[in-house]
């Protein structure tokens, strides 16, 4: 595994180089470390402007990218660790979040604190989250990356974002606050650092994979440097147009939330866009595109689905309960 360093604190540039690993460096097996400026990293396929406090995040000057993972919005700060692993594998890795998590929980366990995975992708402490992971599959390579809350501000965390009624009604809590932890408050040792605890995470790394540093070449400098300026740090990737919808549905499944906008006109669909914190193991554009100029009926939209396979975008998800959700 080759673990390049990154000294990066702008979302946009570690984002681009996650793009960068996974589209033109040599098909190997990567890691690296960041840790942001204060921002909001929305899950590819959400609604940016209903995810973030939009007036909180412009007065104190927190960042907004969207990377290029499915998932939910999470907060980074100077006290939050964040990984990222992209790795050669095959579409069947898509939600298998274990085996890239177990170097967290296994480091944890040498300083004395029990974490294990829960759900779908999140770390827990005694029940609550301190860490969210996501993935991302493209071309024979999957992302993995970890967000891990250290030390970070939790008062910030819970103004920043903004979180569906429905997502905390579904975890039976009260709040986002009351869900997260930090990994500082459980240390018998107050004083391991951020960085200090990054070492030991790498050291665990290590005894699992063979770990050499990369440096980049300069070409391939120059192309994670467009990337950054050409998308990564442009509106139109992290906020994006959001066409008018007359149609509606939203709904929680176990995969996750679903948020459908439809625009029809004339009875079929002109457009529509499916928001939410998924995992997906084809571009969600795909099936958005297949569902344009199908007539807005469930008779038709079943028939529509026969030719595309439902379950690259939802895990487990029948093309009948699909449907339903379209259209009652």
């Amino acid at each position: 595994m080759k673990y390049i360093k990154t000294n990066y604190s702008i979302p946009a540039y570690n984002m681009a180089m996650e793009e960068l690993i996974m589209n033109h460096l040599p098909s190997d097996d990567y890691l690296i470390f960041y840790v942001h400026d204060p921002a909001i990293i929305i899950g590819q396929h959400q609604n940016t402007i209903e995810e973030i406090n939009e007036d909180y995040v412009k007065e104190k000057g927190i960042h907004v990218q969207r990377r290029l993972s499915g998932g939910g919005a999470v907060y980074h700060d100077h006290g939050n660790l964040n990984f990222s692993f992209i790795v050669r594998g095959t579409r069947e890795n898509v939600n298998d979040f274990n085996v890239l998590t177990q170097p967290v929980i296994k480091t944890l366990k040498k300083i004395g604190i029990e974490a294990e995975l829960s759900g779908r992708n999140d770390l827990l402490i005694d029940g609550r989250k301190f860490s969210g992971n996501a993935q991302f599959f493209r071309n024979g390579m999957l992302l993995q990356h970890g967000t891990i809350l250290f030390n970070s501000e939790m008062s910030e965390l819970g103004n920043a974002l903004k979180v569906k009624e429905m997502k905390i009604k579904s975890k039976g809590v009260k709040s986002i606050r009351s869900r997260v932890t930090n990994i500082v408050d459980y240390l018998e040792d107050k004083s391991l650092t951020l960085e200090q605890f990054k070492e030991l995470l790498l050291e665990t790394i290590g005894e699992i994979y063979e770990l050499e540093e990369y440096q980049l070449t300069e070409e391939e400098q120059a192309i994670h440097d467009k990337l950054v300026k050409d998308k990564f740090l442009t509106w139109e990737w992290n906020y994006g147009k959001s066409p008018a919808y007359n149609v509606s549905k939203v709904d929680k499944f176990p995969f996750g939330i679903i948020d459908a906008r439809i625009d029809v006109k004339k009875g079929t669909i002109n457009n529509i866009k499916l928001y939410g914190d998924y995992f997906v193991r084809e571009d969600i554009s795909t099936l958005e595109n297949h569902l344009e100029g199908v007539r807005y009926t469930k008779e038709a939209l079943l028939k529509s689905l026969e030719s595309i396979d439902l379950q690259d975008f939802f895990n487990n998800m029948t093309n009948e309960a699909f449907a339903d959700f379209l259209i009652k």
